[in-house]
């Protein structure tokens, strides 16, 4: 599904952010990548999702070497990979339903086909009853299930979480943890980015730990070691 070929990321004549990295996720893998501030971790992953390209290496997501993408081929890989982060990222003036089909309406998706999925998202994600509110109206952790739901309507073969529950005290984040696993069990390959020991000895499922860029341990069935 992803597949890392010695890539490295520099910046500046010095920098190295991700030193000689290789790695391949299998379809369908729940995996955590942890590690510490400055580790490499979120420049993988803008790598992975296109927003940066490598300095060298390959990245090939799929069967599609993404390396040197064009521009115009970047909204489709994002349609094929669904990202999450820490802040939620919604749109304060616009309601549960509107931030989710936002994500449809940008891409051209007629009205119909929008007002069909996105109740089926909703309920995914146990959301369907709050279709109307407003973010303020939601507790953080329904709020980052509207991020969550947001990033299925494309029906994503692999999603990205980075710092998911970084905002949410440890009940909201169990239930986003829960909704992840249940998330991978549809088939969907899950990255999650975290900081949370919690989070990673409780999945007991493949952890990758980077430290310096660099990959120093990746453990099928792991725990968080750092």
């Amino acid at each position: 599904m992803i597949r890392l070929r010695n890539i490295s990321k520099i910046y500046g004549p010095n920098i190295h952010a991700v030193k000689n990295v290789d790695l391949h996720i299998k379809p369908g893998e729940m995996v955590s990548i942890v590690g510490i501030s400055g580790a490499g971790k979120s420049t993988l992953i803008r790598m992975i999702i296109a927003e940066e390209p490598p300095t060298k290496g390959k990245v090939i997501v799929g069967n599609w070497d993404i390396t040197n993408i064009k521009s115009k081929e970047i909204p489709l890989l994002r349609r094929q990979i669904g990202v999450v982060f820490q802040d939620f990222k919604l749109l304060d003036k616009k309601t549960v339903f509107e931030n989710v089909s936002f994500a449809l309406e940008v891409c051209g998706n007629p009205q119909a086909k929008i007002k069909r999925l996105i109740p089926k998202v909703l309920k995914i994600v146990g959301l369907e009853d709050k279709h109307n509110r407003f973010p303020f109206e939601l507790s953080g952790g329904e709020q980052q299930r509207v991020a969550i739901a947001r990033s299925l309507c494309h029906r994503p073969k692999i999603l990205i979480a980075d710092e998911p529950t970084g905002n949410l005290d440890s009940i909201n984040t169990k239930e986003i943890i829960e909704l992840l696993e249940k998330i991978n069990e549809f088939g969907t390959t899950v990255l999650i980015v975290t900081h949370n020991k919690e989070v990673v000895n409780h999945l007991k499922k493949r952890v990758i730990a980077m430290e310096g860029g660099e990959i120093i341990s990746d453990q099928l069935k792991g725990r968080y070691v750092l």
